[in-house]
């Protein structure tokens, strides 16, 4: 029995120890400095009432746990509160599976190799490179041209003016032949073939007038974009339709799709969050 009393006791000042946490922690620090909920809901662009959730550690009215891990470092930081602890509340809360992993190190046993096996196979590369480069050049030697002079052919017994015409036209022949082995034939350019973007795909422009975390991915799965927008940044991406997107904080962006300015649906939207589904014209 004393045991047992003695166990209580002690979880007890383990939960009293604990206080308070993450969200708490940060309204507490908020209430010392005499902040009003309204002014961090400007500052971290969010509504109230989400602020509030925040600060009673529900993380699900922020969707995913991305968002909720952005506000409350950026909460810490205007309350000025250390963002590790905050941190560390909000995965012992959570148990996310993301939390920090622990890594230890451990050293591999060094092995001792033996050289011998590697003076036979470097013996071997070598002996057959040496025969590669030897093959190769003695059947370059095999087929190399053979150049010399050409022996005119024979002429047959012709009048002496046939002879005579015969042998100036053949000087001109031969010099014809001259001339044209001084001809250096050049290749006509090829033209390269120019890889085009398909024109089946949609195009979509996002521009930020402030900070606005942003997912894209495209028809088949594949992530097209998926960070923190920064104030004046443009991002352009390409794809097959339909995209689907995900806004932070859709007040800081302007879309444009397939060059023609889009406007996010009322209905997409929730507080300063839109989740859409965008299809190319």
């Amino acid at each position: 029995m004393g045991d047992k009393t003695g166990n209580l006791d002690k979880e007890t000042v383990a939960d009293e120890a604990m206080g308070l946490m993450a969200g708490e922690r940060l309204a507490e620090a908020r209430r010392d400095s005499q902040i009003d909920v309204i002014d961090i809901a400007k500052e971290l662009h969010l509504d109230e009432y989400k602020v509030r959730a925040l600060e009673r550690n529900e993380f699900d009215v922020l969707d995913a746990p991305v968002f909720a891990k952005g506000y409350l470092r950026k909460y810490a930081q205007l309350v000025k509160v250390d963002e590790a602890d905050v941190m560390a509340d909000y995965y012992r809360l959570t148990r996310a599976n993301d939390a920090p992993l622990v890594i230890t190190s451990w050293s591999k046993p060094r092995r001792i190799i033996s050289p011998g096996p590697w003076i036979v196979v470097i013996t071997v590369i070598a002996a057959a490179a040496a025969t590669y480069w030897w093959f190769t050049n003695r059947d370059a030697e095999l087929v190399r041209p053979v150049t010399g002079e050409i022996a005119p052919l024979p002429i047959a017994d012709k009048p002496e003016a046939e002879v005579g015409s015969s042998t100036e036209n053949s000087g001109d022949t031969v010099d014809a032949v001259e001339d044209e082995s001084e001809v250096v034939t050049v290749p006509e350019p090829v033209a390269e073939a120019v890889n085009t973007a398909d024109a089946s795909e949609m195009q979509l422009s996002i521009t930020y007038s402030g900070d606005c975390w942003t997912e894209i991915s495209d028809a088949s799965g594949r992530r097209l974009f998926f960070d923190l927008g920064r104030s004046g940044r443009t991002v352009n991406v390409s794809g097959e339709s339909p995209f689907n997107v995900l806004l932070g904080d859709a007040t800081n962006v302007t879309l444009v799709v397939n060059g023609t300015s889009f406007d996010i649906p009322a209905a997409d939207r929730r507080g300063r969050t839109a989740r859409l589904t965008i299809i190319g014209s």
